[in-house]
């Protein structure tokens, strides 16, 4: 049985879990920093760094509390070193030197887009561990779709090549007056309107980007209809334009994810990240895709330290172990 304290301060998320050889959660403590950087309608990095500092250890204390176990009963932790945010990572990187220094621990630093992917095995009593599978990670920084070869062994298949499918949720959102976030704001008002409403471009990219993602022109699309709008009507119609705009995401994500599995051959794909929560989305892939669909609970697809936590099991069993001279890294790729 081994226990892993997981570290996650990527970005804007402090959390601390513990879980039992990469499936079982004991613990896995989250506090949120939405409401200080809500103001700003995104990320604030400074405010980021602050808040973590202050939250760690309370945080980490609620994960040992709440999972009943004490320091000896540990035998490594994992912490998120890349890429995120550079002062949010140092927060949890130095944090982590000095638990896993004090009590003799291994550490293990763990990128995490490969700990989004882990996060699927913490909510599958009966995953098949069967290679290859496809991987779509979806968030606010990232897009990609990466062929998942056996566990640490990842081929980048491709991304996006301007902005992040989060990212482009988020500047929608605000454009269109929803609250920060923008993806739930956007699934919420997506829901009383008509994703047919307005026809919105959908970026295809053929050979040689067929695995790549473009959501610019998109959100520029978005930008034109509502100043149309603004000059023919002194309310816009946000639930259409929301559902409108979510519709033209999912359907380049399901048909890239289904051509993508088709085209590797893969067992089963995994959808994973915070954007993976979307429920039209994870309609949308399940049915696009020929196979089956892993996606994790909702509250396993955002920033959460109990995949972090799973990842460095399965890294601790290939033999990593870090030194003290492990720093963070904003840029990590996962391939």
């Amino acid at each position: 049985m081994i226990r892993i304290l997981g570290i996650e301060t990527s970005c804007d998320e402090t959390a601390a879990s513990v879980v039992v050889d990469g499936r079982e959660i004991l613990s896995n403590i989250v506090a949120s920093q939405i409401d200080l950087h809500a103001r700003y309608g995104g990320i604030f990095p400074e405010v980021a760094s602050r808040a973590h500092i202050e939250t760690i250890f309370p945080v980490i204390q609620d994960a040992m509390s709440t999972a009943h176990l004490g320091w000896d009963d540990l035998d490594a932790i994992a912490v998120t070193r890349g890429p995120g945010l550079a002062g949010s990572l140092l927060v949890g990187v130095n944090t982590a030197k000095g638990l896993a220094l004090g009590r003799a621990l291994p550490l293990l630093g763990i990128n995490h887009l490969e700990a989004h992917i882990y996060a699927a095995w913490l909510s599958e009593t009966d995953f098949t561990l069967e290679f290859p599978m496809l991987a779509l990670i979806v968030s606010g920084g990232h897009t990609e779709l990466v062929l998942m070869t056996d566990h640490g062994s990842y081929q980048y298949l491709g991304g996006t090549i301007d902005d992040a499918a989060g990212e482009a949720f988020d500047k929608v959102g605000r454009l269109l007056g929803l609250p920060y976030p923008g993806g739930p704001s956007i699934e919420e008002a997506a829901q009383r309107g008509d994703p047919a409403a307005y026809r919105f471009p959908r970026a295809w990219l053929d050979a040689p980007h067929q695995h790549d993602f473009s959501f610019s022109g998109l959100k520029t699309a978005v930008i034109r209809q509502v100043q149309r709008l603004e000059k023919e009507t002194d309310t816009l119609p946000v639930p259409d334009l929301a559902a409108s705009f979510q519709a033209a995401v999912v359907e380049v994500l399901a048909t890239k994810t289904a051509r993508a599995a088709a085209a590797f051959g893969v067992t089963s794909t995994i959808l994973a990240g915070g954007v993976s929560a979307n429920l039209a989305l994870r309609k949308a892939v399940t049915s696009a895709v020929n196979g089956p669909v892993h996606t994790p609970p909702i509250a396993l697809c955002t920033d959460n330290a109990a995949m972090v936590a799973a990842c460095g099991y399965w890294r601790l069993q290939s033999g990593q172990r870090d030194g003290w001279d492990m720093d963070v890294a904003p840029g990590l790729p996962l391939a």
